[in-house]
Parts: C-alpha cells; structure tokens; sequence
C-alpha cells in the first residue's frame, strides 16, 4: 500500500522553483517524489513543513539532488537530515 504524499509545484516570488510535499516520504512512495525532482531543471526550493515522516528511502531520493535543491525544514525534520549528512551538502531553512 502506497503511503499518501502529495507534491504540488510552484513558483517563490522570485522565479524559483518550488515543490511542496505533504503526508509522508517513504519506500512506497519515492518514484514519485524521485519523478517530480527529476522533472525540475535548475534550482529547486523543496518545502517539507508538511511532512511527518521521511524515511532513508526518502533520504536517498534527496542526496543526488543535493547540489540543486534547498530545503524547508521542521525541528522533526532537521535531525534526521543532520545525521543522515544531507544538511552538511544543501541549505536547509527553518520553518
């Protein structure tokens, strides 16, 4: 069974591009993160303040994008991006 996650794209006021995540990140559902990342050229602002979980599943779609992508995150989020190293690669913004 697919976890629920929905990825709705936009744009921050300044152009760049933005894809807010809600639900949870895990094995069942990466594709379809990995799916939406991979359809962004350029800088990527991924908004996470909706997610209340991510797994290394998740964690691995991210690391390949590290170099293009900025991160919002929750203090829920932040350790697990701290200790998985990914917060040591990209930004990552408070909440």
């Amino acid at each position: 069974m697919t976890t629920p996650l929905t990825l709705t794209p936009g744009r921050r006021p300044d152009g760049t591009a933005l894809l807010t995540a809600v639900g949870e990140i895990d094995l069942s559902n990466t594709d379809v993160l990995a799916s939406a990342l991979d359809g962004t050229s350029g800088l990527l602002v991924l908004d996470l303040t909706g997610v209340e979980y991510l797994d290394s599943a998740g964690l691995s779609v991210l690391f390949p994008h590290a170099d293009r992508i900025e991160l919002i995150a929750t203090p829920l989020l932040k350790p697990v991006l701290a200790i998985s190293g990914l917060a040591d690669i990209t930004t990552i913004h408070d909440a």
